[in-house]
């Protein structure tokens, strides 16, 4: 059954992701980005990473995806509620990524994997809070100041001149 959700979140994601690549409406990809975003937490906890999946939602979803939105929806020099874009080089791109997936499943195939049985570990959140609050809790608090920092300087960029 498990094998059957992995397969199914990895299958939606990567729908999701060409999705967003291939669609020609900016506001639908910011849409479909979500579902990709989501999938990609989904694979991090089959991954028992469920640190980085939670991160991966309030950073992502909660934070960038919010942003890219916000960016769409309050742009000056949108006239119609139809935001389009076009690709000028999809042709160029496609046949890079065809050939980087003709590489990448080559040496998917060629690699000498190591299949062992993995313990499944008892919880990851709780090691890293501690670390984060003890020993690393210097420079967890420089970092959120110097994004408080760079927040400040978009928003006093974003005003302009008045």
């Amino acid at each position: 059954m498990a094998e059957l959700v992995f397969w199914t979140i990895a299958a939606l994601t990567i729908m999701s992701a060409a999705f967003v690549v291939l669609n020609n409406q900016l506001i639908y990809s910011a849409v479909a980005l979500l579902f990709t975003l989501f999938g990609v937490a989904g694979l991090y906890i089959f991954l028992w990473a469920d640190f980085i999946a939670g991160i991966q939602i309030l950073v992502y979803v909660g934070g960038i995806l919010v942003l890219v939105i916000f960016g769409i929806m309050l742009t000056n020099k949108i006239k119609s509620v139809r935001i389009s874009h076009k690709s000028m080089q999809q042709g160029v791109g496609g046949v890079v990524s065809f050939w980087f997936f003709i590489f990448l499943f080559i040496a998917l195939t060629k690699a000498p994997w190591a299949i062992s049985d993995a313990i499944e570990p008892i919880g990851t959140v709780r090691g890293i809070g501690v670390l984060l609050l003890t020993d690393y809790l210097l420079p967890f608090e420089i970092i959120s100041l110097l994004l408080l920092g760079a927040l400040i300087g978009a928003a006093v960029l974003s005003r302009g001149e008045s």
